[in-house]
């Protein structure tokens, strides 16, 4: 049974960091590419960040410069460390794998990040 555990969302002032976690289960991690997204209130879900599984990013333009994702295959956990963090980040952010052998998507259950002005 595959599980994407999130954790490190919260309440956070503007200009101030976090750092979300997501620890997974079931699924051989270190050749997943996995990725972090977010959905605002009555937006669509969007891309954060990605990272493969030989390390190569991908970021949002929003986020560029004040996020970064990064991976530890030895704990199968990602992470993505925000910061600068504004108004316009607040949202639910998910985390997400891509499996290349069996070409299927899994999501964690969300972490709420909301960002005071």
């Amino acid at each position: 049974q595959v599980q994407l555990v999130e954790s490190g969302g919260g309440l956070v002032q503007a200009g101030g960091s976090l750092r979300l976690s997501c620890a997974a289960s079931g699924i051989i991690f270190s050749i997943n590419i996995v990725g972090w997204y977010r959905q605002a209130p009555g937006k669509q879900r969007e891309l954060v960040a990605s990272i493969s599984s030989s390390g190569s990013t991908n970021y949002a333009g929003s986020v560029k410069g004040r996020f970064t994702i990064s991976r530890d295959n030895a704990k199968n956990t990602m992470y993505l460390q925000m910061n600068s963090l504004n108004a316009e980040d607040t949202a639910v952010y998910y985390c997400s794998t891509h499996d290349p052998l069996t070409q299927r998507e899994y999501w964690g259950q969300g972490t709420q990040v909301t960002v005071s002005s």
